[in-house]
């Protein structure tokens, strides 16, 4: 929608983040405004030297008769300085202001927006918006917007003086704005394409850097680093012919500004020489005339810096409005239920839920109830739709049709923070902050409002959490749980990162937590392990878990059984086994996964899992015996 406003009306739109500072930007437009005037003024004070104590001085030898202009014209440059100064002191900090609040909006705007959200766009993109664009934004508004206005109320002055001052050779002057004005329209046509284009390739080099810095040990082990620099030198040179672009656009006007109003003032020059020969003009004037245009001269030069700053900061608008303007489905609704104690009942009804690109639904129709305080294991085929049920219980993603239901309640009519807080999940691959071991741990632990844990209590979840999901590791790192861990928890391993992963989801105490195959990167001893005080501190607690291999479904009470999109069997483990065919062929498939998964085929045999149920090697449901 930015790129159909004018230029005015799309930065017109930073007013709301502008308003409380306005009070102090007016103030420094009013004294750069008022070192203009001053600097306008000279001149005048000039004219009436020479006209006037300068020439009868000169005639009487009376020197005194300049003591009066000459301290005139040092109060104004001691004015025209100050209000320069008062200006930098006014603006600074409002404009420093705009600038941090507008990055808390947007970064609190990219929190609330759905994942999907954040599926569909770079990283760096949006690194770059956060970054770039609103340093851009604030000395536009601190130094370009100011010297925009200011310069065209000079040169509008300005002209006005020359206008009363010389009459013909002010018109002679005027008429050198009409090809100014020509060029500055074009060159904003112009600038302002070339100016997009930068920054979104500037947004694009940097996602390439933020890709290549996180896939790092893939590059590596591939070989790809020459690759990944061809690519990114790719990037960085079309960034390079852009910014050349840019340059060039901007020296061809700045060049034009420059020998434009240069070469009006050849001509008045001589125009004036010969008026002021005929008598037509006095000297005093003709002096103010060229001082006076001396003055103008400088806020002409300039057009062409702050209508590039200006074009520049009307792309960082549009690039900033870009991400504000997008709409978040997944709102709190206008009328949310107060929720009351959780209970921890669970029940997916009718769910149908279908990604944006895709036409066919991943869920359809689907029921499925999670009793108060049991566990249930959801199995299914790869690409059964698992992860994306689990997505929908704490509304990660909203159902497409149907209700996810919290004791009863839909969760589309509570806050989201209300539907969120007492749901913990620990993903399948696991993400931890650049933090330290206790932060990354408590993280779903509330430090204030009405939920808030003491420190004491903190202390105790944070070691339970760590003996329960068997992360002893932690005391062995340099500052034990007060260790920062590297960006995203690359320094750790798979299954350290996944420990403490599900360390925070424990520490959480959830009512309902949902486990995505939260132990495929351990080792058999550890799983059994950490299954047997799973199955201790989820007591009470009403589990999901996602199981991709057979070992999983031992936490379970029960286990659903996902195919096409729907529920199609729960029961025991056991039950299942003798009664579906799909729910056989399934474990046979994960089963034979978890064989050749290399840790486990080195396991030892009394760590590996039970094979004394019925059958695991049914054949395929599809086919012609099971049918």
């Amino acid at each position: 929608m930015g790129s159909q406003l004018s230029t005015w009306a799309s930065v017109r739109r930073l007013y709301p983040y502008v308003r409380p500072a306005v009070p102090r930007l007016v103030g420094g437009l009013l004294s750069a405004l008022g070192a203009s005037l001053a600097a306008l003024a000279i001149p005048r004070v000039l004219q009436t030297l020479v006209e006037g104590p300068l020439a009868e001085g000169a005639a009487a030898h009376d020197l005194g008769a300049l003591v009066v202009p000459v301290v005139l014209v040092l109060v104004l440059g001691v004015a025209e300085a100050g209000f320069v100064l008062l200006r930098r002191n006014l603006v600074m900090y409002p404009g420093t202001r705009i600038e941090a609040v507008m990055r808390m909006a947007l970064f609190r705007h990219l929190q609330d927006l759905p994942a999907a959200f954040h599926d569909r766009w770079p990283g760096g993109q949006l690194l770059s918006r956060i970054m770039g664009d609103l340093g851009l934004l604030r000395r536009w508004l601190i130094f370009g917007l100011l010297q925009l206005v200011v310069s065209a109320v000079t040169i509008v002055v300005g002209v006005g003086i020359l206008l009363a001052t010389a009459g013909w050779l002010g018109l002679v002057y005027l008429a050198g704005a009409i090809p100014v004005t020509v060029i500055a329209f074009r060159f904003s046509r112009r600038y302002r394409v070339i100016a997009r284009l930068s920054q979104d390739q500037s947004g694009d080099l940097a996602t390439t850097v933020e890709e290549s810095v996180h896939g790092i040990r893939v590059l590596k082990a591939f070989g790809r680093g020459r690759d990944a620099l061809e690519s990114f030198t790719g990037q960085a040179e079309e960034l390079r012919r852009t910014e050349i672009r840019k340059a060039g656009n901007q020296a061809t006007v700045t060049t034009s500004l420059q020998l434009i109003p240069e070469v009006t003032l050849a001509v008045c020059l001589v125009l004036g020489s010969v008026l002021a020969a005929r008598g037509q003009i006095s000297l005093g004037d003709l002096v103010a005339f060229f001082l006076t245009a001396a003055v103008i001269n400088g806020p002409v030069v300039d057009l062409g810096m702050t209508l590039s700053m200006t074009l520049n900061a009307r792309t960082a608008v549009d690039r900033f409005f870009q991400v504000m303007e997008t709409a978040n489905p997944l709102a709190d609704p206008a009328d949310p239920v107060e929720p009351g104690p959780v209970r921890g009942h669970v029940e997916l009804r009718d769910v149908t839920y279908r990604y944006d690109d895709a036409s066919p639904p991943v869920l359809d129709g689907l029921d499925l109830e999670l009793p108060e305080g049991t566990t249930t294991a959801l199995v299914g085929l790869t690409g059964s739709g698992k992860s994306t049920l689990a997505m929908l219980v704490p509304r990660i993603a909203d159902v497409t049709s149907g209700a996810v239901l919290l004791d009863g309640v839909d969760v589309r009519r509570l806050r989201r923070t209300d539907a969120r807080r007492p749901v913990a999940v620990a993903f399948e691959d696991p993400t931890l902050f650049s933090a330290s071991v206790r932060d990354n741990v408590l993280l779903g632990v509330q430090e204030s409002g009405p939920d808030a844990v003491d420190e004491q209590e903190r202390e105790r979840r944070l070691h339970e959490a760590l003996e329960v999901a068997q992360a002893g590791f932690v005391a062995d790192l340099p500052d034990g749980v007060d260790t920062r861990i590297g960006e995203e928890g690359l320094s750790l391993s798979g299954g350290q990162r996944q420990r403490l992963a599900l360390a925070r989801a424990i520490a959480a105490r959830p009512a309902v937590l949902v486990l995505d195959d939260p132990l495929s990167a351990l080792d058999v001893t550890t799983e059994e392990a950490v299954t047997a005080r799973l199955h201790e501190v989820l007591a009470g607690t009403t589990t999901l878990v996602i199981a991709h291999r057979p070992s999983t479904v031992a936490l379970a009470d029960r286990v659903a059984v996902l195919q096409d999109g729907r529920i199609t069997a729960v029961g025991t483990h056991a039950h299942l086994l003798a009664t579906d065919a799909h729910y056989r062929y399934v474990i046979s498939n994960l089963e034979q996964d978890w064989e050749h998964y290399p840790d486990h085929a080195a396991a030892p045999d009394d760590a590996a899992p039970d094979r004394t149920a019925p059958d695991w090697t049914a054949p395929d449901p599809r086919s012609e015996d099971a049918r």
